[in-house]
């Protein structure tokens, strides 16, 4: 009687060249399939198993917390074996890395601090500018995996004047946010690490969040930038107050809940950084 040979492992796509048995989860939400292939087309080989399914998780969620519609560009910066990878945009067109002022070593895919980290001359470009949304639906946030050695300084922003700003400001430890407005109630957390968004729902109705506590505020829209928003700095035509701390994620777009919006992004970074 002949001997059936023992079945064997084989290699998925998505399973970053490491064997897998039938059992094992992968990645079928459409958007992370997309995602993960232009990711492995940049870095030129797929990201780990970890990784792939952190990422699904994160799409699956946003979808069932109605936000993902919301999200009109967005970058995960970690998980992606390359700079190039972590460039991939998640939502929307891909960043510039102006001037290509970060490079390889400026880049960490996974531990306990995953991200790009700021040098304080470097930043991107996120070819989206707060006109290119709705005056009293739009919101900004960044994921911070480490803080900024400087005390005043921008996460993320673009501004033309005083009242037409979008911004994410730490002030010697007060966090400071906008949406289309002048500079909402300052709040402490400054520099601490995790996510920190600003969201607005109506003329009178904006919310930001920092070190995990939301807090709702009524300063009045004014009018959007044109400039395009900024990672690691404000723009104002040029940028400045350079962030030189690490960030792994930002998103632009439409007003969400950003309380939602920390809990499936704190889980992504988790996983990806426990992952490799």
């Amino acid at each position: 009687m002949a001997t059936l040979a023992p079945k064997l492992p084989y290699t998925h796509p998505f399973a970053g060249g490491f064997p897998y048995r039938g059992s094992q989860r992968l990645p079928s939400d459409p958007d992370a399939l997309t995602y993960l292939a232009a990711v492995a087309a940049a870095d030129g080989a797929p990201v780990e198993v970890g990784v792939a399914v952190a990422v699904d998780d994160f799409f699956r969620g946003i979808k069932a917390d109605n936000t993902f519609s919301a999200i009109k560009a967005a970058c995960l910066l970690c998980g992606a074996r390359t700079l190039a990878g972590a460039l991939v945009p998640l939502v929307g067109t891909a960043p510039t890395n102006v001037a290509d002022g970060f490079v390889a070593g400026d880049y960490t895919r996974g531990g306990a601090t995953p991200g790009l980290q700021g040098d304080g001359t470097s930043y991107l470009d996120s070819g989206r500018a707060p006109s290119d949304g709705e005056l009293n639906d739009a919101h900004l946030a960044c994921y911070v995996s480490a803080s900024a050695t400087s005390n005043t300084h921008y996460k993320a922003g673009a501004y033309s004047i005083a009242t037409q700003q979008t911004i994410l400001r730490s002030n010697f430890g007060t966090f400071i946010a906008s949406v289309n407005s002048g500079n909402f109630a300052g709040s402490g957390g400054g520099n601490a690490v995790g996510l920190f968004g600003a969201s607005r729902f109506a003329a009178d109705s904006s919310e930001f969040r920092v070190a995990g506590e939301t807090t709702p505020d009524s300063t009045a829209s004014d009018a959007s930038s044109t400039q395009n928003i900024t990672i690691f700095a404000r723009n104002d035509g040029t940028p400045d107050g350079f962030f030189d701390g690490t960030i792994a994620f930002y998103s632009i777009g439409e007003a969400l809940d950003l309380e939602a919006l920390d809990a499936r992004v704190t889980a992504l970074v988790t996983a990806i950084g426990a992952a490799v």
